[in-house]
């Protein structure tokens, strides 16, 4: 009976250990908030043909806002955001599992909270190499002309866009945008 006592008092302890460790992460120490949000302009992506497609889908919008502006804070030099780079992601939303290999690019912009959003408009959303691997290459019609994960001539999926930057103070900060794209092959172009 003992041995079961002390058995259960270690998971209680280690429950309680994960959830007090989980909220110290959700929890940001920064005094300002990265926000980003976008447009898109693009929805369909031609695997084909993406000439003028891969830096065109959209912009995306860049702010920084203060958590607490009541604070009574006069200077917020500190507070800045250099936002230093942006990685791209994938998640497929058709129930496909094969997804391109993600990646980082750098950037360099300095958001100044309760400042004017700053947009980023030239972005990469896929590597040129991606386009010659799966998923991707399974859609061309020499490839059998569909996706070997759904059968479907269409991969839908949410590119993933992350802003990573830090305050001038040193604390990280970051913020992420999805962009809902589908591909195919020879679909009449990007749009």
């Amino acid at each position: 009976m003992r041995n079961h006592s002390i058995r259960i008092f270690v998971v209680a302890v280690a429950a309680f250990a994960a959830v007090a460790c989980n909220n110290d992460i959700n929890r940001s120490a920064s005094p300002v908030e990265l926000v980003a949000t976008n447009t898109q302009i693009l929805n369909r992506i031609d695997v084909f043909d993406t000439t003028n497609c891969n830096q065109n889908i959209g912009t995306i919008s860049m702010q920084a806002i203060e958590k607490n502006p009541d604070a009574g804070s006069t200077n917020t030099t500190f507070n800045q955001v250099r936002v230093t780079r942006y990685q791209v992601s994938y998640v497929r939303t058709d129930g496909g599992k094969q997804v391109p290999a993600s990646f980082v690019r750098s950037i360099d912009t300095l958001l100044t909270p309760g400042g004017a959003a700053q947009g980023l408009s030239s972005f990469i959303v896929l590597e040129p190499e991606a386009l010659l691997q799966a998923p991707f290459v399974a859609l061309n019609p020499i490839n059998g002309g569909r996706d070997p994960d759904t059968g479907q001539t269409v991969v839908k999926m949410d590119v993933v866009v992350t802003l990573f930057g830090e305050t001038l103070a040193g604390t990280n900060v970051s913020a992420n945008t999805r962009f809902p794209l589908d591909f195919c092959y020879n679909c009449g172009g990007c749009s």
